[in-house]
């Protein structure tokens, strides 16, 4: 057969192949759409990862293997919580029906009760928050965990590396857990000292590609956690990195961090050894001894850990903070880096502005995802319109994560107001029922709504410079 005749009788096959290529099309999408629908995720999230995958053949599938939701079991983890003493549930302070009931919806969608703290100090940026650490650091006795998403091999991150080391080459227990994609950037030489000091180090998801098993590639631990000795905790939004440490940078990051002793350590205490315990594979019982769980007396300020992530259905952050919204009776101040609010979120915001109660949004101008700054942006107009009193925030990053409401209620940790940190990330917040700390938080947001710019109603709208631009980052906004 000549090269012409092979040539023809092939074109002859092209009709069948066709064919054949659009019922393989079809079995992909009908079988990726099955699976992804079954797993009854919200229904614009859901027709969302079905259009690509439609629109983006086998490319969409391998996207979504890599970045898709997933879930994690890690309840057999929770066994290890009637030895510390957890299980047991004691009211927080104030005699208000409300309190009682966000306390309750706290324990059941995270399993930590209500406790107390005998201070709480807010470390305004992170020159303040590392100076602080470094203190508990160099009067810790006997251990000190650290969980964070970024430790940056950078000025910052070294300093507070040796001081960790410092302090195991004494026989202090160091435990440091990072994220294995937040923290990539430290190496093994960078982590060398701390090894032969003997400091233990934890990866959280490491970046493994096994066959037939899909990565948590996008499950990230955006937490950041350090408990000393049981009886000093930080929370918050500062990261390890020159990036947040404004003494070094006048650049650095605008941001908010918890300095907390009294029983409420003792939730941190759990939830890094939960942490620890998954990510490295070791026992619960190790943790079993006193020197983790000190007795503390309570404190007066009605404190509570809030813990959310991949490995629970509940988006216990997402849900204590709508349900504090709708409590609210004076004052909503909402404060975040990320905002792409979801419906319920919407709701609860517009119904307190609409309801005649002080109602405020404070963003970054230009936050370090343009992708996201323009999905915040596409939200104003509903909020403006039902009196929701809108800032952007520069020129630093803003990267405060917090919601205060009326006196005494508020919210901080280091979850966005967003689908990434509701849903992907695992999450850490600490709810504070105390009037003091509230009006300190209250003097340092005033500050910055204060420096902020305040978005008009009519603001302006090109179409090609505004509008469609936040449209399609709107629409994308369920996979952000």
């Amino acid at each position: 057969m000549t090269y012409f005749e092979t040539a023809w009788a092939w074109l002859g096959e092209l009709p069948a192949l066709g064919l054949y290529l659009v019922l393989a099309w079809l079995a992909y999408v009908l079988g990726l759409s099955l699976w992804i629908i079954l797993q009854k995720r919200e229904p614009v999230a859901t027709l969302s990862w079905v259009m690509s995958l439609a629109l983006l053949p086998y490319v969409g599938f391998l996207i979504y293997f890599l970045l898709g939701p997933q879930k994690i079991q890690r309840q057999r983890l929770r066994r290890g919580r009637s030895r510390s003493g957890l299980e047991q549930f004691s009211a927080p302070n104030g005699d208000k029906p409300e309190c009682l009931e966000l306390a309750r919806l706290g324990q059941a969608t995270t399993g930590l009760p209500p406790s107390s703290a005998t201070s709480a100090q807010w470390l305004v940026d992170g020159h303040a928050k590392y100076e602080a650490l470094l203190s508990a650091i160099a009067d810790a006795r006997h251990h000190v965990h650290l969980e964070y998403y970024i430790w940056a091999p950078d000025k910052t991150g070294l300093r507070l590396r040796d001081a960790l080391v410092d302090r195991a080459r004494e026989g202090i227990q160091v435990r440091l857990l990072l994220d294995a994609v937040g923290a990539g950037g430290m190496r093994r030489r960078h982590l060398r000292p701390l090894l032969d000091a003997g400091a233990e180090i934890g990866w959280f998801h490491p970046t493994k590609f096994r066959p037939f098993t899909r990565p948590w590639l996008n499950l990230r631990s955006h937490r950041k956690v350090v408990v000393v000795d049981g009886r000093v905790g930080f929370v918050g939004g500062i990261n390890v990195t020159d990036e947040e440490n404004e003494a070094l940078r006048p650049d650095a990051f605008r941001d908010l961090h918890l300095r907390m002793e009294g029983p409420v350590v003792r939730s941190l205490q759990l939830v890094f050894v939960e942490d620890w315990v998954y990510a490295a594979g070791c026992d619960p019982r190790a943790f079993g001894e006193a020197g983790y769980w000190p007795q503390v007396e309570d404190g007066p300020i009605g404190a509570q850990v809030l813990v959310s992530g991949p490995d629970s259905s509940w988006e216990a952050i997402h849900r204590l903070q709508v349900a504090a919204i709708h409590e609210a009776r004076r004052r909503v101040w909402l404060v975040s880096p990320y905002f792409v609010p979801g419906e319920a979120a919407r709701m609860a915001l517009t119904s307190a502005a609409l309801g005649g109660l002080d109602t405020r949004l404070l963003v970054p101008r230009r936050s370090d995802s343009r992708l996201a700054t323009l999905a915040a942006r596409s939200y104003f107009d509903e909020l403006l319109k039902a009196g929701v009193k809108v800032y952007e925030y520069g020129p630093r990053m803003l990267h405060t994560k917090a919601l205060l409401v009326d006196e005494d209620l508020c919210i901080v940790g280091s979850a966005n107001f967003d689908h990434r940190s509701f849903r992907l990330n695992f999450e850490i917040s600490a709810m504070l029922r105390d009037q003091g700390s509230c009006q300190a938080l209250e003097r340092l947001l005033g500050g910055e709504f204060d420096q902020a710019e305040r978005v008009r109603v009519d603001r302006p709208m090109g179409l090609w410079r505004h509008r469609l631009p936040e449209a399609f980052a709107r629409l994308l906004s369920p996979l952000l």
